[in-house]
């Protein structure tokens, strides 16, 4: 499907370009059902109040019951919102996902006085119930995790008042994605030959793409200029987000969002400052490549929006979907044949939607329910970056695939913080593959430059996003105000420190911290770069020792969440509570921007 002006509607789509949704429910009566039975199922929950300490078989009975209505609420939220999200101006499917959402709350109120309860049994108690009832024992980790955390948790009372108002949080985050998907529009630009075209959130980076610097920046400005318009509304937003968490924070008992944040996964805080310190140690080569890249541009000024712009201008790949999933399996083959087995069963059996069209959900991702198999939700339009993308996204259904098929529902979900591990690595895994085979010097300088390009998207810009939201986050902690105009600052300053003297930093992306979603999910980005790092220390070992790394490899995929994510790392051969597997990427940047210059300047 090639780039059209105008997109087409969702029921224009055909068949064979979506995912299979129905295989979660096949009618949205059987959403209903199942909508109203999970909500018959609370009041049972309800009534195991108070009876937690009195008996194994009543805990046990208890934690099954909410591992079903789990397993239940799963499906129930991500058909809603999955069909929301295939467009995002369907009042029916905005109703649905409404609804979840409000079922969600009720849900997570239900149960909200479980874990108050479990921390009131002593854990010779504990000990002893597990020794009545042996199923019992497949909840050993999942106790010790919540006595870890027994600092936090509040009274029921209190638990359940905090879940009633996880609706009224929700708020800044739900009135940001309507929006940002359905009601901010952007203008009509004219492209390479001259026609009319929409800049779009799925458009944008391809038009950043163009060789035409008039489109990039038309495009460049086009967009953010569009967000500025509404700048007073979106740091209005923003602000009630972080004051929100801080709520959180403070009922909770914990010493900062940051804190708090980070506790779910029990990641040390030092963790996240380590990344941005090993960043700043590194920046010099981050400006090297904003240097390398206005000498092969050869422009008097390097601004903003040439940040996408193609190094090398005789190539250019336009590849087709059927040869993006070649491409990628064929890239892929080193994590052995049971892999291929399942990324081929992803791609012939329509766990992605593919492309583009009117009021769609931007950018990419992977979801799914417990039980049904995971789905990819993409962007598609012919781009390398595209191809990558359904390599990043098929690393995260296969990571859920493993984790859903070997561990108990209670353990299935891993955590975040692992999350962009399995998605890099395979594209770590691609790049190599691709580099090994080509031959042409033009074409191998291209394939470096998105690795370069990589590294400065996630390692580097995801560190800054992270950096932003360290400071802003602490402002609203000490009771400073975040206007637009503090916002527009902050984002200002932090980019002129990450790219250097050798680039306009161009007043317009000054608001680029307005289009960044994951900010309403706090400090989700660092994962990114964390993850980064993680990937390519196990990618080269995959790639070094072969059968024996993949093993190890597909037992972390496997793990869901039975351990800490820095102990599952660790297990896999990766130590993310130092700064070496940051500074090990960064020396591998460094050596692609050796192979760049000697490629181009030779």
């Amino acid at each position: 499907m090639s780039k059209s002006k105008s997109l087409p509607k969702r029921n224009e789509v055909e068949k064979q370009f979506t995912w299979a949704i129905e295989d979660l429910y096949a009618t949205d009566e059987l959403w209903e059902k199942e909508y109203n039975k999970l909500k018959e199922l609370l009041p049972k929950a309800e009534s195991y109040r108070g009876t937690l300490s009195e008996s194994a078989k009543a805990l046990l009975e208890f934690l099954k019951l909410s591992d079903e209505l789990g397993i239940m609420m799963e499906r129930v939220y991500v058909y809603a919102n999955q069909k929301y999200h295939e467009d995002t101006g369907n009042f029916v499917y905005q109703d649905l996902a409404d609804k979840a959402g409000v079922l969600l709350v009720q849900v997570d109120s239900a149960l909200s006085f479980a874990t108050p309860e479990i921390l009131t049994i002593s854990e010779e108690k504990l000990e002893q119930f597990m020794a009545e009832e042996e199923g019992l024992k497949l909840y050993d980790f999942y106790f010790k995790n919540i006595m870890r955390r027994k600092p936090h948790v509040l009274s029921a009372e209190m638990e359940a008042l905090l879940a009633d108002a996880g609706e009224m949080a929700s708020s800044p985050d739900n009135i940001y994605s309507k929006f940002n998907n359905a009601d901010l529009k952007f203008p009509e630009i004219k492209d390479e030959n001259g026609e009319k075209v929409r800049i779009t959130h799925g458009r944008f980076v391809q038009l950043l793409e163009s060789n035409d610097r008039r489109v990039r920046e038309e495009a460049f400005k086009g967009l953010y200029e569009a967000y500025g318009s509404f700048k007073n509304t979106l740091a209005t937003i923003f602000s009630s987000n972080l004051k929100q968490e801080l709520f959180f924070t403070k009922a909770r008992n914990y010493g900062s969002n940051l804190e708090r944040a980070l506790d779910d996964s029990n990641v040390p805080v030092e963790v996240y400052t380590n990344l941005i310190e090993a960043v700043h140690d590194n920046m010099h080569l981050m400006h090297r490549y904003v240097s390398l890249r206005k000498k092969l541009l050869g422009v008097d000024e390097l601004h903003m929006y040439d940040i996408y712009a193609p190094l090398v201008k005789d190539v250019k790949m336009d590849i087709p979907f059927e040869e993006a999933k070649k491409l990628v399996s064929e890239g892929l083959m080193p994590l052995g044949e049971e892999y291929q087995k399942i990324l081929q069963e992803g791609f012939n059996n329509r766990w992605i939607d593919i492309y583009e069209n009117e009021n769609k959900r931007s950018g990419a991702y992977s979801w799914g329910a417990y039980g049904t198999h995971p789905y990819v939700l993409l962007n598609y339009n012919g781009s390398l970056d595209n191809v990558f993308t359904l390599a990043h996204e098929m690393g995260h259904a296969i990571h859920s695939y493993y984790s859903d098929k070997v561990q108990p529902y209670v353990y299935a979900g891993y955590k975040i913080f692992v999350a962009e591990v399995a998605s890099t690595c395979n594209e770590a895994i691609l790049i190599n593959h691709m580099l090994k085979n080509t031959e042409d010097k033009m074409q191998k300088a291209y394939l470096i430059n998105h690795f370069l390009d990589k590294f400065k998207g996630t390692l580097y810009r995801q560190t800054m996003f992270a950096e932003f939201e360290m400071i802003t986050h602490k402002m609203v902690e000490e009771g400073q105000s975040l206007t637009a105009e503090t916002l527009c600052k902050i984002y200002h300053d932090l980019n002129v420190a990450y790219y250097g003297n050798d680039i306009v930093i161009d007043p317009e992306l000054d608001m680029e911290w307005a289009r960044i979603p994951h900010f309403y999910n706090a400090f989700y980005v660092y994962q990114y770069a964390t993850g980064y790092s993680a990937a390519i220390a196990l990618s080269r070992r995959i790639l070094q020792e072969g059968k024996p790394a993949v093993d190890d490899y597909i037992r972390f995929l496997s793990s869901g969440s039975s351990n800490y994510p820095i102990e599952l790392l660790k297990e896999a051969g990766v130590d993310m509570s130092t700064k070496e597997p940051v500074n090990q990427a960064l020396k591998l940047f460094e050596e692609l921007l050796d192979q760049m210059e000697e490629l181009m300047f030779d």
